[in-house]
């Protein structure tokens, strides 16, 4: 039996396929603009230079200075540069870090976005944004910050490193998994949420295998296109919560965070959204979708505990709290009551233990 949903599309142009890099011009062009500047990491200078050199006369410059969770003080010197030069559109080449700082400057300004990932995050389909101000991160949603357009090119992805390729696919399923209980959700995210699953949950080990396996790095990037739409489509429950507070307030790295935290925030609803279960399950191609997510990081050489990613075991109070204090909405309640549930959550995922 079909529920009663509604459903609203997102005003977006992909340009999806190996190669795709080599329309940047049409697509800035179709935007009517005349001075993008380019964002990038530090680390991934290189690639803005080609995309600068790609662009001509229509580049602005670049910011090379985009990091992790989008702290407020880098969010207002990419700011200051692009009312600076006078750039007219952003151009984020990258991944969650550099497409969030794309947001922040949008958000400012109402300067369209072109993103081109290079990871698996899938920002780039939700207008959603974050910033973290004093160690503390916070998220909303605004037209403004969605990329106008997204190219989508694997050969972009053929230098991500291994680790990285496996907990970024494993972020996107994130998205996915989450939106098949949201408070919001509708049969068209539940067909896009599980073809999204089941695409990553093919590429993950493949790439795991072979980095250099372009089949695998193309249904990797199709997977993360269909969970972020999925993202940018519903909300938010209780994993995004606590990933946003362990990143934002413990500066842990995105996708890791993400990946050891999956497992036990799905075990967490599995009692209140069977249905869900059974589609990440059935995408998984295993029996049980928490076990089958810990699996899928642990086979693959991900790392499964908070302690071997940079979490101190006396914070995990605290995080406890902060993430309690102003819960997103979840199918199972997660507010101060429920703290001491959320502290053993925190508590496994910092052992690396399997979820229960």
């Amino acid at each position: 039996m079909i529920r009663d949903f509604t459903y609203t599309g997102l005003p977006q142009r992909v340009v999806f396929g190996t190669g795709s890099l080599q329309h940047l011009g049409r697509e800035i062009d179709g935007l009517g603009v005349k001075r993008a500047l380019v964002l990038c990491t530090p680390g991934q200078r290189g690639m803005a230079e080609q995309v600068t050199s790609m662009l001509g006369a229509q580049a602005a410059g670049i910011f090379d200075g985009a990091v992790m969770h989008v702290p407020i003080e880098t969010a207002r010197e990419a700011r200051r540069m692009a009312r600076e030069l006078g750039a007219d559109c952003a151009v984020a080449i990258g991944g969650g870090s550099t497409i969030g700082l794309g947001k922040a400057i949008a958000l400012d300004s109402g300067l369209p976005i072109l993103a081109i990932p290079t990871t698996y995050a899938g920002s780039e389909m939700t207008s959603i944004y974050g910033l973290t101000d004093a160690g503390l991160k916070t998220t909303g949603k605004d037209s403004r910050v969605l990329p106008r357009t997204v190219i989508y090119d694997p050969e972009l992805s053929r230098g991500l490193p291994v680790g990285l390729s496996v907990t970024s696919g494993i972020n996107a399923i994130a998205h996915a998994a989450e939106g098949l209980y949201a408070q919001d959700g509708n049969p068209v995210m539940d067909l896009m949420a599980e073809q999204g699953i089941a695409a990553l949950a093919r590429a993950i080990p493949a790439i795991h295998r072979d980095p250099g396996d372009m089949t695998a790095r193309t249904d990797a990037l199709y997977g993360t296109w269909l969970c972020g739409t999925v993202l940018g489509s519903v909300g938010i429950a209780l994993h995004h919560k606590l990933c946003h507070t362990l990143g934002g307030s413990f500066n842990l790295p995105h996708s890791e965070v993400h990946t050891v935290v999956l497992p036990h925030a799905i075990a967490f609803n599995a009692g209140v959204a069977p249905r869900a279960m059974e589609a990440i399950a059935r995408a998984l191609g295993t029996p049980s979708a928490p076990l089958g997510l810990y699996a899928l990081a642990k086979d693959n050489g991900a790392a499964v505990a908070l302690r071997d990613i940079g979490m101190r075991e006396q914070d995990l109070d605290r995080a406890a709290d902060i993430a309690v204090s102003n819960p997103y909405w979840n199918p199972r309640p997660i507010g101060p009551a429920e703290r001491g549930q959320i502290r053993e959550l925190l508590q496994r995922a910092w052992e690396g233990a399997p979820p229960v």
